[in-house]
């Protein structure tokens, strides 16, 4: 019988047509399904199966509030925008499991900025019972605040968690030095690794987070001014297990107490190696050695710091100490027999025989003093100089003691009048580095417009420091102008500032005078 039922079904098929698959009912709903080892519909199966069980759906990301960069595990700092690309990498790979399922879509749920929360989209492919399952959630992202090592170090207190501190100082009475070697850092960019930097009444002090970079910052110092230095270090922790041990390591590097227009009194060996050069000599220029000129003869000389800290000598007269006074005559030399004489000779001054008197001796009685000097290419009678006046000056100097002839004057250079006129009208400023820090700072005396004169007169020396252009307070008239040397248009560069208030600023002429 079953056999005939069979034959029957049978004789009603088509031939040629195929047969329809087989479907079951789902066992919760009762929808037609083709048949699957759950016995369920796609639907029926995401209510019991939740693919995305064994991801997070909260998380953390720490923020530096004062770099504003995110923490990429395990200790990488990434600066990121809200909503962008980089961001949402980073939310992504905090997720730990996201890596068994397949990634379909993210993307970010706005929030408020101010709500430190980060919410993100995330849809995910899965295969569960033979069914590809696709779904979609929510993931939260609480931004919990946390300084970066960089910050924590910039941040802390007294500098604590340096690793080498490099301490420039210099022993004078004015800073003009320390002017120079801070316009040479800047140009070289040898502060950008520095964590901080403190500007004291002496010198400066740099921090670093390593060991190299401080020789590095040593390395550089020694190529651009006459310096020495000493290392000292200090033991902050040691693991005796790995013998490991850990190092703070303090650098003092002395620059030599001599600046540039200073009269010194040089040691007898040191004259008689600079080829029988005068005792007293006028410091020329500082640079990688100390530059000496003999104002009577021309005759030049160099000692580099070796030579100086072996056999070291100070300034019998500074700066501050010169006296001025006014050219009454002039005669300049022809003598050409410097020829024939041993040792370098400078061709940039000319000797000449010049009679001054003191500025305050004017319309008295005095007589006028005679002097031989190496400005004869520059004075003309009626010209202002400052000398050192050898005559009725004290000197605390064992070696100057034992000199048996010895000028009355000696003169150093030519001063212009009427100062407060030529710095309103200077086309020129200087960067410098921005103390971050509190740091115990004095008012400045003079030191730094006497730097910004010697720029001015000096073309050697501005050819090491970054000039910027700057609009004078205001026009000067040509009358009233200075006859001062000046810097051309052509060795200025465009200054780029982006605080507008600062800018403002600097186009009145307001300049921040910085306290070393």
């Amino acid at each position: 019988n079953e056999y005939k039922s069979y034959l029957r079904t049978m004789e009603y098929m088509e031939p040629g047509k195929p047969s329809q698959p087989q479907q079951i009912l789902c066992c919760e709903c009762g929808t037609l399904i083709p048949p699957n080892p759950a016995n369920m519909c796609g639907p029926c199966i995401r209510t019991r199966v939740d693919i995305s069980e064994n991801i997070p759906k909260q998380g953390v990301v720490h923020f530096c509030r004062f770099c504003e960069r995110y923490l990429q595990p395990p200790n990488t700092w990434v600066a990121c925008d809200l909503e962008s690309r980089e961001l949402l990498a980073l939310c992504l790979k905090k997720l730990k499991g996201l890596s068994k399922v397949r990634l379909i879509d993210a993307s970010f749920i706005w929030t408020e900025p101010h709500s430190k929360r980060i919410k993100v989209n995330v849809t995910i492919q899965d295969e569960a019972f033979g069914s590809i399952l696709q779904q979609t959630f929510v993931v939260e992202y609480i931004v919990h605040y946390q300084m970066c090592e960089v910050c924590c170090k910039q941040k802390g207190s007294d500098g604590e968690a340096w690793r080498a501190l490099v301490q420039v100082r210099q022993r004078t009475i004015h800073k003009k030095t320390l002017y120079y070697v801070e316009q040479l850092i800047l140009k070289h960019g040898m502060h950008n690794d520095a964590m901080n930097i403190r500007e004291l009444e002496g010198g400066m002090n740099f921090y670093y987070n390593a060991k190299n970079n401080a020789r590095k910052m040593i390395d550089f110092l020694q190529s651009i001014i006459p310096c020495q230095y000493k290392t000292s270090q200090e033991l902050v922790s040691h693991d005796i297990q790995s013998n490991v041990y850990n190092y703070k390591y303090t650098y003092f590097v002395e620059i030599v107490p001599v600046c540039k227009d200073e009269i010194v009194c040089l040691p007898v060996p040191i004259s008689r190696h600079l080829n029988q050069i005068s005792q007293l000599t006028i410091v020329s220029r500082i640079s990688d050695s100390i530059h000496l000129l003999d104002p009577t003869t021309l005759k030049t000389g160099q000692l580099n710091a070796t030579q100086y800290f072996r056999e070291p000598f100070s300034a019998v007269c500074h700066q501050k100490q010169l006296r001025e006074f006014m050219v009454m005559n002039i005669e300049v030399s022809r003598d050409t027999s410097n020829n024939n004489k041993h040792g370098q000779f400078s061709r940039k001054h000319a000797l000449a025989d010049v009679w001054v008197l003191p500025v305050s001796s004017l319309g008295t009685d005095e007589e006028e003093v005679h002097t031989r000097s190496h400005l004869g290419n520059v004075l003309q009678c009626g010209d202002y100089v400052l000398g050192f006046d050898v005559k009725h000056a004290v000197v605390n100097n064992k070696v100057f003691d034992r000199m048996k002839e010895v000028p009355d004057i000696i003169l150093v250079k030519k001063i212009y009048p009427d100062k407060v006129k030529r710095s309103k009208g200077r086309n020129f400023k200087l960067r410098h580095i921005r103390n971050q820090s509190q740091s115990d700072t004095a008012t400045d005396t003079g030191d730094y417009n006497d730097f910004l004169e010697d720029l001015e007169e000096d073309e050697e020396l501005r050819k090491n420091v970054n000039l910027y252009k700057r609009k004078p307070k205001w026009m000067v008239d040509a009358e009233d102008a200075v006859l001062a040397p000046r810097v051309g248009l052509e060795e200025l560069l465009d200054d780029l500032c982006l605080d507008p208030i600062q800018d403002n600023e600097n186009d009145m002429g307001v300049e921040n005078i910085p306290s070393l």
